[in-house]
């Protein structure tokens, strides 16, 4: 018996394949899954149905005669045939044309459920919560072993070095998963102090991503007292467990850098604000001591030292001008106290009476007697002359007026 390399034995089942006339041209009807165009513009898939499923390439040439953008779901038909990649050492479907059929299965489900859970307002942005800014614990729930943890962790370490994670394990794929997936979130619902989740899993099929498409599971992360993050898949690959979550980020990775703050940019911005800071400080500084100088300068300007010399040249003008003006108002107090007296003694009836007149009274009740009509004939009045008293009687009264004294001297 002859002993085959794995080369040989590839090549001869490729040649086996690629001679069978039933494999060179025919339609493949499937649920697309898998799809993805390459930098180059070959696009690679994979087509299914509940029994089986076979990977596909469609080279760049009959990929921009497509007349539609093909997604994931699809019930598609597809035109080629059938090899063997001898590197891989798997046969798979080379087609040259694809059309689309219908929606699949998995798809319709997905499709269904969507709506659904959309009508009862679960995938309303208006109740997703905004996420912290400064996470002291991060729960994650994902597979223990896989890849998703490593990178999550990694990027983590990277950007936010302090932050506590508190893993909660979970298998992320297969009919265990949804189950697995709750009671993960749940254990976490009762962890004190945990500030944001990471629902998380790496790339796969629609298959291998199904059990994020779980309704009870939906529905528990929307009743997570703290902001979750689902990170499942790649960036074209949706879940229900996406919708549901308050932020969906389009990978394990990129749900760890949204989940906090960048480490060297806060250092940047830290440095940047110190700066300014320091700077505002110096322009404080140097306005303080710009205004320091010019009080100094007002104040020498206004120290009493400086105006002493001045003050006491005004206080000997005040003291000059106040002893002019005094000595002029006691002259002329003086002038005022000698017209006053001699106003007195004009006044004085002492100096009247010197003159040979008299004051008369009346000798019972003292009253002074002015006119004539206040006495009668034999009263007796009191006579008061320069030099003495006397009393007299009336003997006889003359009511002559003095106007017409006066008017007899004047004839």
């Amino acid at each position: 018996m002859d002993t085959w390399t794995v080369s040989e034995l590839t090549r001869y089942i490729k040649e086996l394949l690629d001679s069978a006339p039933g494999l060179a041209e025919l339609w493949v009807a499937g649920e697309l899954s898998n799809w993805s165009r390459a930098r180059s513009g070959h696009c690679y898939f994979t087509l299914k149905d509940d029994q089986a499923e076979i990977p596909c390439v469609m080279w760049r040439g009959a990929a921009d005669r497509l007349t539609f953008e093909p997604r994931v779901g699809d019930w598609v038909q597809a035109l080629g045939s059938v090899s063997v990649y001898e590197r891989g050492g798997k046969y798979q479907f080379y087609a040259t044309a694809l059309q689309r059929a219908g929606v699949g299965v998995l798809w319709e489900r997905f499709l269904a459920l969507k709506n659904r859970l959309e009508q009862e307002g679960l995938f309303d942005e208006s109740r997703k919560r905004p996420l912290p800014s400064w996470p002291r614990r991060i729960g994650v729930v994902t597979s223990p072993t896989g890849a998703a943890l490593r990178d999550i962790l990694n990027v983590l370490n990277e950007r936010y070095p302090v932050v506590e994670v508190v893993l909660s394990p979970s298998v992320v794929q297969g009919t265990e998963a949804p189950a697995g997936l709750v009671a993960a979130l749940e254990r976490l619902y009762g962890e004190p102090s945990i500030d944001l989740i990471i629902l998380a899993r790496g790339g796969g099929s629609m298959e291998d991503l199904w059990c994020f498409n779980d309704e009870t599971l939906a529905r528990t992360i929307v009743r997570a007292p703290v902001p979750v993050i689902a990170g499942v898949g790649h960036e074209t690959d949706y879940t229900i467990a996406d919708l549901a979550a308050d932020y969906r980020a389009p990978t394990p990775s990129a749900a760890a850098a949204a989940s906090v703050p960048d480490a060297a940019t806060l250092l940047e911005q830290i440095a940047l604000k110190g700066q300014r800071a320091r700077s505002a400080v110096e322009a404080i500084i140097g306005q303080a001591h710009d205004d320091l100088e010019r009080a100094n300068r007002r104040l020498l300007l206004q120290s009493p030292e400086r105006r002493l010399p001045e003050l006491w040249q005004q206080l000997d003008d005040v003291t000059r001008d106040l002893t002019r003006a005094a000595a002029h108002q006691l002259h002329l107090s003086r002038v005022q106290v000698e017209g006053a007296r001699a106003r007195l003694t004009a006044l004085d009836p002492s100096l009247v009476l010197k003159r040979g007149y008299a004051a008369l009274e009346d000798a019972a009740t003292g009253q002074r007697i002015t006119r004539v009509s206040q006495t009668a004939v034999g009263k007796r009045l009191g006579v008061r002359l320069y030099d003495g008293r006397l009393q007299a009687d009336v003997v006889e009264i003359d009511h002559a007026s003095i106007d017409d004294h006066e008017s007899s001297k004047r004839n």
